[in-house]
């Protein structure tokens, strides 16, 4: 070998050994079989248990939906919402189908998809007060999942409401449930199914903030999957699945936003 190709072989050696390997999760999934889905089991119509202890909801539904397509086994691993992004980033699960919407500081570790789903978030209440303004919400004592979307919301656009945080969803609707709290601030899904299991607590939403929609999570880096994930999810919209799942557990199908 002559001094050219030497020199050719060395900086070819080289390059490989100082670029980074990067993940694969579609590759590894379906070369292993297994999809390990990250869901809320604890977020009612997302994902709960129902009577006979099997885990439903709609993000459930879909990660089986997922499976199927990927002819892999189904790992179902139960987050809570603050714990949904570090279990993704730690490995501990491949997706997130888990009721998560996108913001530009997520954004910064997950890669979003299209939307899959949309509800409207809110502050809930069981007296029939309509408020028209963020303003209205100054002094109303409001119950809400630590972390949240509309933790960070309701802190940064409504300062003076008197926000009660709990560790998670339920024992933020708990609180209110129990008189701890003369609001509750969720998501219009979860809000319903409230309404539907303590019909006589009146539930009815009281500020309506914005429509949310509901994307699926992966790694940074993960195109291949992204790419996949999202023909998945324009595949099951255009032949009805989405919507069917929607209107199953939200009781309602809201017209998607195009991404």
């Amino acid at each position: 070998m002559n001094l050219f190709k030497r020199i050719i072989a060395a900086a070819t050696i080289a390059v490989a050994l100082s670029t980074p390997a990067f993940a694969d999760t579609l590759a590894d999934v379906t070369s292993s079989g297994k999809l390990r889905v990250g869901v809320l089991l604890d977020a009612a119509p997302w994902g709960y248990k129902d009577a006979e202890g099997k885990d439903t909801g709609l993000d459930v539904e879909l990660a089986r939906m997922m499976a199927k397509d990927l002819n892999a086994e189904l790992e179902i691993v139960p987050l809570t919402g603050a714990s949904r992004i570090p279990s993704l980033l730690a490995n501990k699960v491949d997706v997130l189908i888990a009721a998560a919407g996108a913001t530009p500081e997520r954004a910064q570790q997950v890669m979003f998809s299209q939307p899959y789903a949309a509800v409207s978030l809110g502050v809930f209440g069981g007296n029939g007060e309509k408020i028209d303004n963020v303003s209205g919400l100054a002094g109303k004592q409001i119950a809400i999942a630590k972390g949240s979307t509309l933790d960070t919301w309701l802190t940064d656009n409504a300062p003076e409401a008197k926000l009660v945080r709990f560790e998670d969803t339920p024992s933020a609707i708990a609180a209110f449930l129990a008189g701890q709290a003369d609001y509750f601030a969720e998501n219009s899904a979860i809000a319903a199914k409230v309404a539907d299991d303590n019909p006589g607590r009146n539930v009815s939403i009281a500020y309506r903030i914005r429509l949310s929609p509901a994307h699926i999570g992966v790694k940074q880096g993960e195109q291949n999957f992204l790419n996949w994930i999202n023909t998945f999810l324009f595949f099951h919209k255009m032949n009805g699945d989405l919507a069917k799942l929607q209107t199953t557990f939200f009781k309602e199908a809201q017209t998607l936003p195009n991404m």
